[in-house]
């Protein structure tokens, strides 16, 4: 399992990759999980939890409401009792347990998320849940003795959240894309404009190895020079 480690000694580390990356932050005496995966990987998840001693959870994190990032939440709050932190805004979504398909980026993407619509009920449904702290624009952690900040970071879908471990590590969801070389912009997002947003809020964080939803870590040089690409379209 790829692991990472603060100067303060959190780790975190990817127990779930492939269609989706979910992260188990390990702090102090808190045990976190942020996203837990689409249906298919509820027993590969157990196992890398079981593997890494984590027989207890605090809580759960969900960078956002998206079925390959949630769908596994109902089943672990019920075999662990802990907390579901979500975005205020998607809170609905997972009270339905439902999906709304975000927005194309690319050509293809934009086509793939016209047929999404039409069949998402079929597919990006799951066990609904209830969150129980709702996060407007920001969480902090600290009063658990942990340097732990939940920030609002949307654009992939409204109410995307990020995770920054000791001001060194940000778990980013969809935010950022670590699949093709090169870029980190997601295939779908529903507002660009407020994603490029997320993006320099992220850099103004001081984290320094961004932690993507789907593909490899991303470093602080590569999104630097994202940025910097999309000031220069814009202009």
């Amino acid at each position: 399992m790829e692991t990472h480690i603060t100067t303060k000694g959190s780790r975190v580390i990817r127990i779930l990759s492939g269609r989706s990356n979910s992260y188990i932050v390990k702090s102090g005496l808190v045990n976190l999980l942020v996203d837990t995966g689409d249906k298919s990987s509820y027993n590969k998840l157990i196992k890398g939890l079981t593997s890494l001693n984590c027989f207890t959870l605090d809580y759960i994190v969900l960078t956002h409401s998206h079925f390959d990032h949630c769908a596994n939440t109902a089943l672990l709050v019920q075999r662990y009792g802990c907390k579901v932190i979500l975005s205020k805004i998607e809170s609905p979504m997972v009270s339905e347990g439902i999906t709304p398909i975000p927005k194309g980026t690319l050509s293809v993407t934009k086509i793939l998320s016209a047929l999404g619509r039409k069949f998402e009920s079929s597919f990006a449904s799951y066990t609904p849940f209830t969150p129980d702290i709702e996060v407007e624009d920001c969480y902090d952690l600290s009063i658990h003795g942990v340097n732990i900040k939940i920030i609002h970071t949307p654009g992939h879908s409204a109410g995307s959240l990020s995770i920054l471990v000791d001001k060194e590590i940000a778990l980013v969801g969809d935010a950022m894309f670590g699949v093709f070389p090169g870029s980190i912009l997601p295939p779908f997002a529903d507002d660009t404009k407020q994603l490029f947003k997320s993006w320099q809020k992220l850099l103004d964080s001081g984290c320094t190895s961004f932690l993507p939803g789907h593909g490899k870590r991303i470093e602080r040089k590569l999104l630097n020079s994202q940025i910097k690409k999309q000031s220069y379209v814009k202009n």
